[in-house]
């Protein structure tokens, strides 16, 4: 089975940020890293390692909860975490990396 890799979100496929870094620099300085667990912010790290030029990639569930460390409920929750904060996009098997073009969502 072929796999076709559109974004999920075309309008918001990540680019390279001024600084010239692949992790930009807003994830910390706007605060995006201080609002997710440790398990979305590993799993975060591995997709924009993994992903293509558009921040397109495709990995099974038991394959990153393999790479991970993580548990079913434990990677359903990462994921989770990084849709809410908007920082991926996500249909099964597709994940994108997502501009940091927009507001965080703060629930605190």
């Amino acid at each position: 089975m072929s796999i076709c890799k559109q974004p999920i979100y075309p309008h918001r496929v990540r680019r390279v940020p001024d600084q010239f870094s692949w992790v930009d620099h807003r994830l910390v300085r706007e605060c995006y890293i201080d609002h997710i667990s440790m398990g979305a912010a590993s799993l975060y790290l591995f997709l924009i390692t993994v992903s293509d030029s558009q921040g397109l990639s495709y990995y099974s569930d038991q394959s990153l909860e393999k790479r991970l460390g993580l548990d079913d409920m434990e990677l359903e929750g990462a994921r989770q975490e990084l849709i809410v904060q908007r920082l991926v996009g996500w249909q099964r098997p597709l994940y994108q990396v997502l501009s940091l073009d927009h507001r965080r969502v703060d629930y605190d």
